[in-house]
């Protein structure tokens, strides 16, 4: 197998990080609404697409949306916050850096008077939460690991987490309670990529390098999967390794459609965006609206993959 189709494909993402309804104001009715949003880091085209959804709507009906990027510190999200309710935002669109720190900046939210909406993790405290939007994560993680007992007999796996994320956490936790029951299957390593490419190559090859042999790669986001893929490639073992990922981005799907990658779980950041937007407008306008929601996810693999735009996100 070529190094250069799986490489090509890292370096992409890396690229790609660097209908009018009359609303009621909430303050007075020629005002324009402003929502901010702060996702855990730009860095990936993930957020992106939801941002790009999210300013559809907004910008659309006359109002402002402003987007902040913590590039993963939790500090600087929690001041970000800050100066986004300084700017007398009527709404928080929040994906958060690590689910447990940032409760602080939720409590000044609270006590400003400005709702908020998770989207794509969760919060320790969800009673500081409007509404919470996320991906089926424990789901995807579910589905990656009974495909590979579906496939494999046995095998030796290797984890690439993000602890401080409650949607990494999750998925992670579904994975390894679907294998928990089979001593067939068994974590022979783990390693905390931050859900960054760059950082997952390298901490995969550690791995490697103390002369742990996977079978298979669970990661929890496609990123990560890229980049342990890179390091699989570079020291010979990519073909004889299931990689498995969640988000369905572009490049993994490029890659299971040449055999290179084994399958992702795949999240709809477009379908998370809308969902968000639609939201985000029942609370401003004291509409009735769901706490919780839930986005069903899809295992992609090579057997269905030509049945999604592998050049685009569904």
């Amino acid at each position: 197998m070529r190094t250069r189709p799986i490489l090509a494909a890292a370096a992409l993402l890396l690229a790609a990080g660097l209908a009018a309804v009359t609303h009621q104001a909430v303050s007075q009715a020629d005002e324009p609404l402003r929502i901010g949003t702060t996702y855990m880091t730009m860095n990936n085209p993930f957020y992106s697409v939801i941002d790009e959804e999210l300013r559809l709507v907004i910008e659309s009906r006359g109002d402002i949306l402003l987007t902040r990027d913590p590039a993963l510190d939790q500090e600087r999200q929690n001041e970000e916050i800050r100066d986004l309710l300084h700017e007398n935002i009527d709404l928080l669109v929040l994906n958060p850096v690590d689910y447990r720190e940032i409760e602080p900046a939720l409590r000044e939210a609270q006590k400003a008077g400005v709702p908020v909406v998770v989207i794509d993790s969760q919060v320790s405290n969800p009673d500081l939460a409007a509404c919470t939007i996320a991906s089926d994560n424990y789901g995807a993680g579910v589905l990656c690991a009974e495909h590979l007992m579906n496939t494999r007999d046995s095998a030796k796996v290797v984890l690439l987490e993000h602890a401080s994320t409650k949607s990494g956490r999750d998925r992670i936790q579904g994975f390894c309670d679907t294998l928990a029951s089979d001593v067939n299957y068994q974590i022979i390593g783990r390693a905390d990529s931050a859900g960054q490419l760059e950082v997952a190559m390298p901490e995969m090859d550690k791995l490697l390098e103390q002369g742990i042999v996977p079978d298979a790669v669970m990661c929890l986001n496609d990123p990560s999967a890229l980049g342990a893929m890179a390091a699989l490639q570079e020291h010979g073992m990519l073909q004889d390794t299931a990689v498995y990922g969640v988000d369905g981005a572009p490049e993994a799907k490029s890659m299971i459609s040449e055999g290179a990658m084994t399958a992702t779980a795949a999240q709809s950041p477009i379908r998370l965006g809308q969902i968000t937007a639609q939201t985000v407008y029942a609370i401003l306008n004291g509409e009735d609206y769901e706490k919780e929601i839930t986005v069903p996810v899809e295992l992609v693999t090579k057997d269905n993959v030509n049945g999604y735009d592998i050049d685009g996100w569904q």
